[in-house]
């Protein structure tokens, strides 16, 4: 097994760990925000630590400078962007959106970087594509359930409407007219009265309605395409030869200062318990990234090679994760899905 395919397992399995480690920071109320921002703070210390970046390095005329700045800026903001879309658009949806951004870097290996376009590699995409639609296709069984609680909820507004129709009614029937002309007036007095509340209040809740809609898809949209592109930069953070060392090290601090700048513009309260869990997740996310740039600095002549297997990868093992540890469903279409996957994988691996 080459070194190459090494490192890329070993970025499968850090990225899946930062998953997972996400996933049980929602679980036990974990503020995400304080665990990201430490998390940028492990990972300077460890890149320091292990990769001894040289500054020197930095001031040579090849250091992508821009692309390490737009890293900086970028890898906090789709950690940001990702909550809202779970926010806005759910889970299921963003999450394919991170998925599909596979199709970014594939583009861009064909286009920017020089890799050759033959019948394999084009079967192996189309398959990697494939799998990502059966591995994204969830049981149906939970929205039916929800439309019957919705059903139920409905029947059970109308009888409890019905019963206090009635009973009106029969309040209306025993009471004086005096007492209902009363409370007619009142009636329409206090009409009167609310109905520029009302019409704040109307006008309010179609300004939050349209903006809801929007971020069912504007969300997703920006996680689409800033997992993509963050893609793209590490491959060209992967081109810079020994320089990448420092170059990494920059992003990583300048990721951690504009997350703590928007944490303590929110005034958040900083609690030990978070901190604890963004230092384990800056450990796998530096592995991560670090196996990730190596597998693409191993394979040079096959960005493609290392844009889907990674991706294909980390659902793959994601999938299976989340089936044997955290019992979700696994089909048979997704079960389908994983067999595409390594399918794909295989066949654009340089053999």
């Amino acid at each position: 097994m080459t070194p190459g395919v090494l490192y890329l397992l070993a970025s499968v399995t850090c990225s899946v760990t930062v998953a997972v480690l996400l996933k049980l920071a929602r679980r036990y109320d974990v503020d995400v925000r304080q665990a990201i921002a430490m998390n940028y703070a492990v990972a300077a210390l460890l890149c320091w630590a292990v990769l001894k970046p040289n500054p020197a390095a930095l001031f040579t005329p090849s250091t992508p400078w821009a692309v390490l700045a737009a890293l900086g800026v970028l890898l906090p903001s789709v950690f940001l962007a990702m909550a809202e879309a779970v926010r806005h658009a759910g889970i299921v949806r963003s999450d394919a959106a991170q998925r599909l951004s596979l199709f970014i870097p594939l583009l861009a290996a064909f286009l920017l970087f020089g890799e050759p376009v033959n019948g394999r590699k084009l079967a192996a995409v189309l398959l990697a594509f494939a799998a990502l639609a059966c591995l994204l296709l969830r049981p149906a069984r939970w929205a039916s359930a929800g439309g019957a609680a919705r059903t139920a909820g409905t029947a059970a507004t109308a009888a409890a409407t019905a019963a206090t129709t009635a009973a009106t009614n029969a309040a209306t029937t025993a009471t004086t007219t005096v007492a209902t002309t009363a409370a007619a007036a009142a009636t329409t007095t206090a009409a009167t009265t609310n109905a520029p509340t009302n019409a704040a209040t109307n006008a309010t809740n179609a300004t939050n309605a349209a903006a809801s809609e929007r971020g069912i898809w504007l969300w997703p949209l920006a996680v689409w395409a800033g997992y993509g592109v963050i893609d793209i930069l590490f491959k060209q953070v992967a081109r810079a030869g020994t320089a990448f060392a420092g170059g990494l090290l920059l992003a990583f601090v300048l990721a951690g200062v504009l997350m703590l700048a928007y944490l303590l513009a929110r005034r958040v309260r900083w609690q030990p318990r978070h901190l604890l869990a963004g230092a384990a997740l800056g450990v796998a996310n530096f592995g991560n990234i670090l196996t990730y740039i190596r597998a693409h600095q191993s394979l040079p002549e096959h960005p493609a090679l290392v844009f889907a297997s990674m991706n294909m990868g980390v659902i793959t093992l994601g999938t299976l994760v989340g089936a044997l540890v955290f019992r979700e469903p696994l089909t048979r279409i997704n079960a389908l899905g994983i067999a595409l996957a390594l399918g794909a994988i295989v066949v654009m691996a340089p053999w």
